[in-house]
């Protein structure tokens, strides 16, 4: 911080205290602190689909207009019942009795979040799918979200949504009394802000410039013994790897007698039994031997080609984050650079006086604006159209979170039930997921050929479980509690169930539309008998 950026404690107390939030920065403030503006206005710019207005789906749309998304909509032809009076708490009890579902949630709904806008479609999902003007509408939306949709229009929705890679995620929830799973539908997902919990290299055996020079300027003998003290313990660390390299070859510590050599040179500098920020050092000392130039996950990513695009004339979704991702290894693989991804900012809190920690803040904040300036005029270089209409926060965003980059490739929903082999391995590798997930499947099938649900019986269940993973397959005694929990509500909407899977449909759908965190990756199956959930067809 330079003299002219200080303030003393009036100055900042009476910054504090003239600058008001305005009215949405006091409604979002606990989730701006989570996706920050981005996210918000990800959020805020999005349009729902919902398809079914049953407890399940209102209590999804209630967790994603509580948080401010943009436009929603309830397609859904059904007339409420007694049973929907009773279990969804978005319908005015026995006064919606008889009058179309949608319609009734939509008013309670937008109660909730006056800054939301909202409609209820009350038409069939089967109508819209028979025109291209019904298709066009529903391929317009964000995310599409549907609840115990029937299988033939389901199927036809995911079609639709798949055939088109830059089409909406699909999340398809199904329940059944106290079991249920949701599957999200999606080509590609890229995330640069995975908010990841593991620390970014700090570049100990890789030092810039300035960090090197730091380290090599310290004198041990002349040093006053209360800066010793608080020597932050990378640049302990700095000194001694390049002390190492010098009588090693060049060569850090590889074995272990030369990794227990090498912490013992760290506590050997101690001139107070009570230094701890020399500790520190030789707790740290494993990111020496350890730490990746490039972390495997991004350097698979390199490797990694872009989706076609639907077609010649329409771009590729995620075309700039796959060009950014072509020019950070282009970065990483420069023989005139340090051979890593660019530098963050970041620095973990560390034993030190604020003196040397700010002045190591500093150091790590200009080297790594320097290596984001050379990012971007090597982006410039590679990809000039790309970088032209490049957004320069999300530049900023992804050289910042390059340590931790994400794409996920995801599967078309039913893909998992069609792959006999996968289903085989799953049932071996985790039982109870895949038994649970199993039932449901066959809950499908079966309604799907006769919507008659007093018909569903365990028997029934298990002999469409047997035809779906094949003949010869060794079941787990886990399916017989599944089945029978299928066969006692096979069409319940429980409350319970509704209001859990509202929270949690709602974050993966939250997920998909900012971008932030990474998504699941197959079937979220949920058990609330012995409440546990799983993932399986990942």
């Amino acid at each position: 911080m330079t003299t002219t950026d200080s303030q003393n404690i009036e100055q900042a107390t009476a910054a504090i205290a003239t600058s008001v939030p305005d009215d949405k920065t006091r409604r979002y403030d606990r989730q701006l602190r989570i996706w920050a503006a981005s996210g918000q206005a990800a959020l805020e710019s999005s349009r729902i689909l919902l398809v079914s207005s049953s407890a399940t789906s209102t209590s999804i749309l209630k967790n994603l207009v509580l948080p401010g998304i943009g436009h929603f909509s309830i397609l859904d032809a059904a007339i409420t019942s007694p049973a929907d009076a009773g279990n969804n708490f978005f319908l005015n009890a026995r006064e919606s009795i008889g009058k179309p579902r949608a319609q009734e949630a939509v008013p309670l709904l937008r109660e909730l979040n006056e800054s939301v806008q909202g409609e209820a479609v009350l038409k069939d999902v089967k109508e819209l799918l028979t025109t291209e003007q019904g298709k066009d509408w529903i391929s317009g939306f964000s995310i599409v979200i549907a609840h115990n949709l029937e299988k033939s229009a389901l199927e036809e929705l995911s079609t639709l949504l798949w055939s088109n890679p830059n089409g909406p995620p699909l999340v398809t929830v199904r329940s059944a009394g106290f079991l249920a799973e949701f599957h999200v539908q999606y080509h590609e997902h890229c995330v640069s802000q995975s908010h990841s919990e593991v620390a970014p290299s700090l570049r100990i055996t890789r030092p810039f410039p300035a960090l090197l020079e730091w380290a090599r300027s310290i004198d041990w003998k002349e040093m006053d013994p209360t800066d010793h003290g608080h020597l932050p313990f990378v640049v302990i660390l700095v000194r001694l790897v390049d002390e190492w390299r010098k009588s090693h070859d060049r060569n850090l510590p590889k074995t272990a007698t030369e990794k227990k050599e090498f912490k013992k040179s760290i506590l050997d500098l101690k001139i107070k039994i009570d230094e701890e920020n020399f500790d520190e050092a030789e707790a740290q000392a494993w990111r020496v031997w350890s730490e990746p130039a490039i972390p495997s996950d991004v350097q698979a990513l390199f490797s990694l080609s872009p989706l076609p695009s639907a077609s010649a004339s329409t771009p590729q979704r995620h075309g700039a984050f796959h060009a950014l991702l072509d020019t950070l290894a282009d970065f990483a693989h420069d023989p005139e650079g340090p051979g890593t991804l660019p530098l963050s900012a970041s620095l973990p809190d560390m034993k030190s006086d604020t003196k040397s920690y700010v002045k190591l803040q500093n150091l790590y904040r200009e080297w790594a604006q320097v290596e984001k300036s050379k990012f971007k005029d090597l982006f410039k270089q590679k990809h000039p159209q790309a970088a032209e209409a490049a957004d320069p926060e999300e530049v900023d965003s992804f050289v910042k979170n390059s340590h931790h980059l994400r794409v996920l490739r995801g599967k078309a929903l039913g893909a998992f039930d069609k792959d006999r082999e996968a289903l085989a391995c799953s049932l071996g590798a985790a039982p109870r997921e895949t038994a649970t997930h199993l039932s449901i499947s066959a809950l499908a099938n079966l309604l799907a050929r006769d919507p008659d649900a007093s018909k569903i019986t365990a028997n029934t269940l298990r002999a469409e479980v047997v035809s779906i993973v094949g003949e010869g397959i060794n079941l787990p005694e886990e399916l017989d509690a599944a089945i029978g929990e299928v066969a006692r509500a096979p069409t319940a909407d429980l409350p319970n169930m509704a209001a859990f899977l509202g929270g949690l449909v709602a974050q993966e759908a939250i997920k998909m539309i900012t971008e932030q965190y990474v998504p699941l990756n197959g079937y979220c199956v949920v058990d609330l008998v012995d409440s546990w959930t799983g993932v399986v067809g990942a």
